[in-house]
């Protein structure tokens, strides 16, 4: 089982390996490799949903490590944790019993410098006997790998690795998964990128709607900026909606009166607030 901190990548023993959660620097230049990056890559900047970049990563462990039969990726949302992609529900499963006894490869491998490989869970030496004991008795998995996720610095989560054969996940294997954790942390960093530009853009265009509002309802009430926006603001708490949606209602019902306006150019409804 590896749990040997970083940057070492000497092997000690067949079940004690030294790794990081980086690549290691003899992991060979593999085309497959390198095509399954590049089509992620045009995935994420294709304006992908995080879902399916999410998918996409666990499906390319599966297809490039070898001795992988399952694999899954468990994130952090707010408080807690959840796998937020899986390629089975074997995989998922496993994400469950590792949160539910608190012990496992990929627990650890999220709060620990080094990835956590365990090549046969069938052995009675283990640092997870809880974890063991239900994935031995409940699944077929008989080995794993679990790498933490980075982000900024932060632990945002786990790229899992699972065989059904005890000794199926090698030395080579984890070198492979190491390299995909690796593009996994740059693809959470872009979906995160993104998710901020998205929410930035929303306030924007929410701040140029209530300014919009409050110029409106200035002009139709003969009040002044702060008056129009306390009336747009205790509108808001009144009807239980959100200042930037009270605004674009207000925005619509002034729209709406200047486009059925009569023939002498007056209004035939009501102000809208």
């Amino acid at each position: 089982m590896t749990h040997v901190p970083e940057p070492s990548s000497s092997v000690r023993s067949s079940r004690a390996r030294c790794a990081g959660s980086a690549m290691t620097s003899d992991v060979p230049v593999d085309p497959t490799i390198n095509d399954a990056f590049r089509q992620m890559s045009a995935l994420i900047y294709a304006g992908a949903d995080a879902g399916s970049i999410h998918q996409s990563l666990v499906d390319s462990a599966l297809r490039l490590v070898e001795g992988c039969d399952r694999a899954s990726l468990l994130v952090r949302t707010r408080d807690r944790y959840v796998t937020a992609a899986s390629t089975d529900d074997i995989a998922r499963r496993i994400d469950q019993i590792e949160l539910e006894v608190g012990e496992g490869p990929c627990v650890d491998a999220i709060v620990s410098e080094a990835y956590q490989h365990d090549a046969d869970l069938t052995d009675a030496k283990t640092p997870w006997p809880r974890f063991t004991e239900r994935i031995v008795a409940e699944t077929p998995v008989r080995s794993a790998i679990g790498y933490r996720l980075l982000l900024e610095g932060d632990k945002v989560g786990a790229l899992n690795l699972f065989s059904d054969t005890p000794g199926g996940l090698t030395s080579k294997s984890a070198d492979v998964g190491a390299v995909i954790a690796s593009f996994a942390s740059v693809a959470l960093m872009a979906i995160r990128a993104r998710e901020e530009a998205a929410t930035l853009r929303q306030g924007l265009t929410s701040n140029r709607e209530i300014g919009k509002a409050v110029g409106l309802l200035m002009a139709a009430h003969h009040v002044s900026g702060q008056e129009a926006f306390e009336l747009l603001r205790s509108t808001s708490q009144e009807l239980n909606m959100k200042l930037a949606q009270v605004a674009s209602q207000v925005i619509q019902g002034q729209e709406s009166q200047f486009g059925h306006a009569g023939p002498a150019g007056g209004a035939t409804a009501d102000s809208t607030v």
